[in-house]
């Protein structure tokens, strides 16, 4: 008789099931490659847990899945504890414990990540002053849903009076022809009424319908809805790629500076540079979160004031910007004139920045929001 060898076997330390330790490898790894962080005993109905130090032994010489595995237990931590996230700057892996004492406030403190990334210690986000917390996640809400996509359909399109296609005027008349293949009906896209009654006046229509004058003006709310919503994101998508492009002006700045250098200047006195260009990416990030606060305000003294403010920080943030990327000057006496500039405008943009009067706010309760986005 052919005696087989006897293979290795093995099995959880939590019960007494038994298994292949070749075929027990082979199941942990296509768990941990499905993406499972909690494996257990593979009989059948056994709720047995592996044990992580097991898993780790069984993976010591697959650094590949043993890696994999601890990455999913990292993640799995992260996501079953609300109060921790991972740090919001793309690729740190550094774990952020929020303050459960900031709970209450508006918005946390700014924190620093070894990273260099700025974090909010309430809600784990990158830092977004001058908005609080609950706003900016209603305005990213509002940017992944399909809320702006209605209102555009409903403000630049109308339905066809008979089979209620919607349709969406290209052309200077308002004779308009449904172009569903099984309608063809002709209207009046100013009152929505049938075309061969308006005779030969093919630009005026003067009959007035109370239910469609209502339908005009609920497209004119909509109308207005979204060009507000349209001018704030454009100004806080415009900040938000210009920080994308930092690191084409660190590059430039990083040159200006070899080039000072090259000129008898040390490293500290050429260290202005990068000051600003740290100050600079802090302006444009406040300004670029102070557009979402200010699409939320309600217009008041309040409102008005912060807009100032908004403006203010805005025209140096772009002072300082052109500063930066302007060439150097070849003269010793105007190179101290330039460095004097951005110097000045680094420190009015920094202290800008703090927006202290919006916080101030915040602790006075005597900032109005509009309903409507609520």
């Amino acid at each position: 008789m052919l005696e087989l060898p006897v293979q290795e076997s093995i099995g959880t330390t939590n019960c007494d099931h038994k298994f292949c330790k070749r075929c027990y490898l082979y199941y942990i790894r296509d768990k941990i490659n499905c993406g499972s962080s909690l494996l257990r005993c593979p009989a059948h109905k056994c709720l047995a847990c592996v044990e992580d130090t097991q898993i780790f032994d069984l993976l010591a010489s697959d650094p590949v899945t043993s890696n994999k595995f601890k990455k999913h237990l990292v993640d799995n931590f992260v996501i079953n504890f609300p109060w921790t996230s991972f740090c919001a700057q793309p690729g740190c892996e550094m774990i952020f414990r929020a303050n459960q004492s900031d709970a209450s406030k508006d918005i946390g403190n700014e924190v620093i990540c070894s990273c260099g990334e700025a974090i909010c210690s309430k809600c784990g986000e990158t830092w977004h002053s001058p908005v609080k917390c609950s706003l900016l996640k209603r305005w990213r809400k509002k940017g992944e849903d399909d809320s702006e996509t209605f209102n555009w359909i409903h403000a630049n399109t109308k339905d066809c009076p008979k089979c209620h296609t919607t349709i969406e005027k290209d052309g200077g008349c308002n004779h308009v022809v449904c172009k569903s293949s099984y309608c063809k009906y002709e209207f009046c896209w100013v009152c929505l009424g049938p075309w061969d009654k308006h005779g030969s006046s093919f630009y005026n229509c003067n009959r007035y319908v109370e239910e469609k004058d209502s339908m005009k003006e609920s497209q004119e709310r909509s109308r207005m809805n979204l060009n507000r919503y349209v001018h704030y994101y454009n100004r806080q998508k415009n900040h938000e790629e210009s920080i994308n492009l930092e690191h084409k002006l660190r590059a430039t700045v990083k040159e200006k500076a070899q080039e000072l250098m090259k000129r008898d200047m040390s490293w500290v006195e050429v260290e202005f540079l990068h000051i600003a260009v740290d100050v600079l990416r802090k302006s444009r990030k406040c300004l670029m979160f102070s557009y979402v606060f200010a699409f939320y305000l309600k217009k008041s003294n309040c409102a008005e004031i912060f807009e100032d403010n908004q403006g203010d920080l805005e025209g140096a943030t772009e002072d300082l910007s052109m500063y930066l990327e302007r060439k150097l000057p070849s003269s010793a006496d105007d190179v101290g004139e330039v460095k004097r500039r951005v110097q000045d405008k680094a420190r009015y943009c920094k202290e800008r920045s703090k927006v202290e009067h919006v916080f101030e706010g915040y602790s006075n309760d005597s900032w109005q929001y509009t309903d409507k986005y609520f």
